[in-house]
């Protein structure tokens, strides 16, 4: 496993997503899982509070991960903070008395004394990004966080967020966590220029689009059955359509020719670009882990990159 950089910690180049635990899977499904993750040398588990119906990813990761003993220092474990927590609504938000008590809550269930990336999940209208950034250094100097985060922030806030930790002397976002693929590159115009310049690094999530980057998909037919596409009417609307019909199947037959997968078509792409530090991917079995692990080996050409360009601008 590639290991890369993200703000001085050591991610391995695929990392596990637990959007899944807790949810989905029940507690041996997870600990599977987790434990193939291991032994393959993924370092990188990424999970949110919200998860897993609002903190079972959490438990269920703690309760594994926490089994490690002396080896927890050898994982980064990231999670997110933002998302309800409650059925009123109330238990939210990026204000500093929230993520105050997030963030022990956070800490209690994933068994662990500190939490290596604490991210936010997403934008909060209703409070400043001065009261998130200093709420979110005070757990930096108090080691129960060693790097902050951010997830699904334009560009004009993440360079806000920036510009008031440089102002104020405060710990900086060092990464997004953002949807990115070969079908969704929306953040290539401005977001991810605006962290290549600021020196941020890149956590894509949804690398497969669902899963419609599988190849498991087909033209006319319904989703194959147990598929994510199948199960969730939300995703199949969201990325069947036929524009994205005709991106995979151009893509289909460029990696076809050159002897590869999707999946590794998927993965392998993302990992070409230096602003990604590792791919967030989901795995419901032992075998899935295998896949996605072995997908990140494909080493491509500038001329590949151009064509698969070429491809995806239909």
């Amino acid at each position: 496993m590639q290991l890369r950089r993200l703000a001085g910690l050591d991610v391995s180049a695929v990392g596990l997503g637990g959007n899944n635990f807790g949810g989905r899977m029940d507690l041996e499904a997870t600990r599977r899982v987790v434990h193939k993750a291991l032994d393959l040398g993924i370092t990188f588990f990424d999970t949110a509070d919200a998860y897993g119906n609002r903190g079972g990813s959490e438990d269920y990761l703690g309760r594994v991960l926490g089994a490690l003993g002396d080896r927890r220092k050898d994982i980064v474990l990231a999670t997110k903070f933002g998302l309800p927590m409650d059925e009123t609504g109330k238990l939210k938000g990026a204000s500093r008395s929230y993520i105050i008590r997030a963030v022990e809550a956070s800490l209690k269930r994933l068994r662990t004394d500190w939490i290596d990336l604490y991210q936010l999940h997403r934008p909060d209208p209703l409070t400043p990004i001065e009261e998130t950034l200093r709420a979110l250094d005070d757990l930096v100097r108090q080691g129960k966080v060693r790097r902050i985060g951010c997830s699904n922030l334009d560009a004009m806030q993440v360079i806000a967020a920036h510009e008031t930790a440089t102002r104020y002397g405060l710990a900086t976002f060092v990464s997004c966590q953002d949807e990115y693929s070969l079908l969704a590159r929306e953040i290539e115009q401005d977001l991810i220029p605006t962290m290549r310049a600021r020196g941020l690094s890149l956590l894509p999530y949804f690398p497969l689009a669902g899963g419609f980057l599988t190849g498991k998909y087909r033209r006319g037919q319904p989703p194959p059955k147990g598929t994510r596409l199948a199960e969730s009417p939300g995703h199949a609307e969201q990325f069947i359509n036929n524009r994205n019909w005709a991106i995979v199947e151009g893509l289909e037959q460029f990696a076809i020719g050159r002897g590869h997968t999707m999946i590794e078509l998927a993965f392998s792409w993302l990992l070409a670009s230096p602003v990604v530090a590792s791919v967030i991917a989901g795995a419901s079995t032992p075998e899935q882990v295998v896949q996605n692990v072995g997908a990140a080996g494909w080493s491509m050409s500038s001329a590949d990159l151009a064509e698969i360009d070429h491809i995806t601008a239909k």
